[in-house]
């Protein structure tokens, strides 16, 4: 099932009151931010291209009789031995075309997303992430409880980043199962339900170590922020 590119106005409504009910029980503050995509990925297809022209040059290498052939292809077939300066020259053609075939085939951006490895979306996504963290939550808290839930449609990918308070008392792997909830529901295309149950779960285990006090104060928007 193909990645929604955007949240319905239910969807934002539902993950908005998820942060409110949450936030009720607890002094921490949850931001939720959903993007389409977390990285254009140009640079991956710049890659695809530079490897599939080079392994044509790897070719040219191993079997030289190839490009032989294509220079007479072209030239209706010659007579005496080949000529170096030509056979440079159809190796250069060859490999612009190359080039040019796989960087602008490329340029589909659902099929550049595909061909990225899982590795280098997973890199980027935590890259956006912690970057939205530093300018929308990380210390905008008195007592440094702010935590980002942040979700890429386009990669199918979330990530938690918490505060320095958070950080120090809740080990990483305590956010797993809000990870499953969000992940699971992505993937059946109900980004908002995802969104709603892992701002349920991250609340929940807020309030085990903050719980709400009569100091507390609302100091970061409740709103989902879609960018």
């Amino acid at each position: 099932m193909a990645a929604p590119k955007h949240l319905t106005i239910e969807e934002r409504d539902r993950v908005t009151a998820a942060v409110t009910a949450a936030e009720a029980g607890t002094d921490g503050e949850i931001v939720t931010i959903v993007t389409e995509r977390s990285d254009p990925y140009h640079d991956v297809a710049l890659h695809y291209a530079i490897g599939a022209m080079l392994f044509v040059a790897a070719l040219a290498a191993i079997s030289p009789a190839t490009i032989e052939a294509k220079i007479a292809w072209f030239s209706n077939g010659w007579s005496g031995a080949p000529d170096p300066a030509k056979g440079f020259f159809a190796l250069m053609l060859i490999q612009a075309l190359v080039f040019l075939i796989v960087r602008y085939t490329l340029a589909w951006t659902p099929l550049r997303l595909t061909l990225t490895p899982r590795a280098t979306r997973s890199r980027r996504v935590r890259r956006r992430a912690v970057q939205y963290f530093k300018v929308g939550a990380e210390r905008r808290t008195t007592a440094r409880v702010g935590i980002l839930l942040y979700l890429s449609l386009g990669e199918r990918q979330a990530e938690i980043v918490a505060d320095e308070a958070i950080h120090k008392a809740v080990p990483p792997e305590r956010w797993g199962d809000a990870m499953v909830a969000l992940v699971a529901e992505v993937r059946q295309g109900r980004p908002g339900e995802g969104m709603a149950a892992a701002v349920a779960a991250i609340g929940l285990i807020l309030a085990e170590n903050f719980p709400k006090t009569e100091e507390d104060t609302n100091e970061l928007p409740d709103r989902l922020i879609e960018l």
